[in-house]
């Protein structure tokens, strides 16, 4: 067999060489800004990659399986799908519903739950459920640990099952607590402890939670949850072992629960990179085994990138998600339910989120391959970059004394606040989009009476941290974040004007050149219909004397002359002329001639550089809705 390489007749070409065709191809334009763009973590990302990049990347060698497991440690890329069901009041419910999870492709089960959870609750939940072959987890009270580890134990010698099979997690994370509630109970690191002791012969269980999801879903960047969530787990390997616990009797008891969001490619390198920090830093308290450093991985579709308008959307955004988890080579994975945000789930929304794992196992075989992202410069080279920027950020809030003393000291906040003000901003200017909520929405859409009460009263599902163990809370040792979705500031938007009782009509008055008249009034149908008004669209007018005398027929509350820059100086005038003052008149564009405008009294101007939000806010303002 020939060893011949492939496109051998073609020369090789150099970066220099590349480089200098782009350099020519840009005619002087600023390289930097044309083709590097910044992400939020603030890495630069370049237009191309080549082998050539491989060399500045430190674990370009790594090996599956093998120290520092950024190609994972599993060997494989198996991973275990998971659903939740709330067993906060129904617990009969919860154990119908896993079982027909466990019927139709689901293997991790998880049990969101309120307070403790009695040797009858258990009893209940698991009825049918054979531990030794299914993972089973646990998300509630932080108290919880100790005593539903031992109740778990109990159960599972009373069921036959395996102790040392018996997969299953029980989330009691203190920090998770702390950073959402601000409340960290005196004497949480000490009941962690207990939680391992009591943990002694079920060699599976995890029952340390680190969620990395709390930062995320506060506005986090995916460098900040990477982060802060090490530094959350140095911070249980520190109290515990300083507890007099041994890092190997703890490293394994921690599970990590990061989010996975909209930006494929980083949150494929986000995960991959926290495998190799994490590893990096339980090899720091020199553990006897080094698959200590083994980090044991769940994630779940994004929350915070949900929306409540054009819901099905979310499907497309949950596949994507995952995919970005299953390239990473995740240890479980849950895709949140399309329609989470506000209300119940039903069979359906179950369903859909259980087969897009199905779908990406069964008929794409993205389990069929361990670390598919390995090699690959981009990828590579982003994980680095991932990694280099967590690290110095882990760092820092080591140098404050660790998670507990950061978050005291309120840096943790106001990292994550700058980061969320920042999404804040581009989703207002639309620099990022969410569709259907701040740009393409469905014009004709309303939320019915059931779900804008839902969304009032905030997510349903979730099980809050708590310390309902505790007769006294505690006092806040610091400010919580709290999880809320980037969609929310335009979805109350659209509310108000569906609860007003009115539908401003916005009316697009298109004349002159053909191509930019539908070009702006496509921009400014979409820019109006995302606050709810009605939009009335035209296909392009013989003059303006005839598109302002449609306008008033149509009695339109807000008047937008759509044409090239160089007719708005004599058109728009005459437009506000003829309307007489009845309606608002705005300009779609930056004309050259938008002063000479306004000195006629023309003062609305919409455009790409808008603040959308807030410019909507103010025709709201204006039309009376308050």
């Amino acid at each position: 067999m020939s060893n011949k390489k492939l496109f051998a007749e073609f020369p090789p070409v150099s970066t220099e060489q590349w480089e200098e065709v782009i350099t020519k191809d840009l005619k002087g334009a600023d390289y930097g800004k044309k083709l590097v763009w910044k992400t939020a973590e603030g890495i630069a990302v370049r237009p191309y990659y080549r082998a050539e990049d491989l060399r500045q990347v430190k674990h370009a060698d790594a090996q599956v399986g093998a120290f520092p497991y950024v190609r994972g440690a599993k060997g494989d890329n198996r991973w275990l799908v998971r659903q939740t069901y709330c067993a906060c009041t129904d617990k009969e419910k919860a154990n119908a519903q896993a079982l027909d999870g466990l019927m139709k492709g689901v293997n991790s089960l998880g049990f969101c739950f309120k307070g403790k959870l009695s040797d009858d609750d258990l009893e209940i939940l698991l009825k049918g459920i054979y531990l030794d072959a299914v993972e089973v987890n646990f998300v509630g009270c932080t108290c919880s640990g100790t005593g539903l580890t031992q109740k778990l134990a109990a159960y599972a010698q009373k069921a036959g099952a395996r102790l040392d099979e018996v997969a299953a997690s029980i989330d009691a994370d203190p920090l998770r607590e702390m950073t959402t509630t601000g409340v960290l109970a005196d004497d949480a690191f000490d009941r962690q402890k207990n939680a391992v002791v009591a943990a002694a012969a079920l060699k599976r269980l995890r029952n340390v939670g680190v969620s990395g999801a709390a930062i995320h879903n506060a506005g986090g960047t995916a460098v900040q949850e990477l982060a802060f969530a090490l530094s959350m787990g140095n911070e249980y390997l520190a109290q515990l072992t300083d507890r007099g616990l041994a890092v190997d009797e703890v490293a394994p008891r921690l599970k990590f629960t990061f989010a996975v969001g909209a930006s494929y490619f980083i949150e494929i390198a986000k995960i991959r990179a926290a495998r190799m920090l994490w590893a990096n830093v339980v090899s720091a308290y020199r553990p006897e085994k080094s698959c200590a450093g083994q980090m044991k991985i769940h994630a779940v579709t994004s929350a915070w990138n949900q929306t409540a308008y054009d819901a099905y959307v979310n499907m497309l955004r949950g596949t994507t998600e995952a995919m970005s988890a299953a390239v990473a080579g995740v240890d479980s994975l849950e895709v949140l339910r399309f329609d989470k945000a506000f209300r119940a789930p039903s069979e359906f929304s179950n369903r859909i989120a259980r087969n897009t794992q199905a779908l990406l196992k069964e008929e794409a075989h993205f389990d069929q391959v361990a670390d598919p992202a390995a090699g690959s410069y981009y990828i590579e080279t982003l994980t680095q970059s991932i990694a280099e920027e967590a690290w110095k950020l882990f760092k820092l809030v080591e140098e404050k004394g660790g998670y507990v003393a950061a978050f005291k000291a309120g840096f943790i906040q106001e990292q994550v606040k700058a980061s969320a003000k920042k999404h804040d901003g581009n989703i207002a200017t639309r620099r990022e989009i969410l569709l259907g909520t701040n740009q393409y929405p469905n014009f004709s859409e309303t939320l019915d009476e059931a779900v804008r009460t839902s969304l009032a009263a905030g997510a349903k599902e979730a099980a809050p941290a708590c310390c309902c163990c505790n007769d006294d809370q505690p006092a806040p040792v610091g400010e919580p974040l709290k999880p809320y979705r980037g969609a929310q500031a335009f979805e109350a938007l659209r509310l108000k004007t569906e609860k007003s009782g009115k539908q401003p009509q916005a009316f697009m008055l298109t004349f002159g050149n053909l191509a930019m008249c539908r070009a702006r009034a496509q921009f400014a149908s979409n820019f109006f219909a995302v606050a709810g008004f009605k939009v009335t669209d035209n296909n392009c007018f013989a003059n303006v004397d005839e598109g302002a005398l449609a306008a008033l027929a149509a009695s339109a509350d807000i008047v937008v002359a759509c044409s090239s820059d160089d007719e708005y100086a004599e058109g728009a005038p005459a437009i506000a002329e003829k309307l007489g003052g009845k309606g608002i008149l705005v300009v779609a564009g930056e004309p050259a001639c938008k002063e000479a405008l306004q000195e006629k009294g023309i003062s609305h101007f919409i455009s790409a550089r808008s603040n959308v939000l807030e410019t909507l806010k103010e025709y709201q303002k204006e039309l009376g809705i308050a």
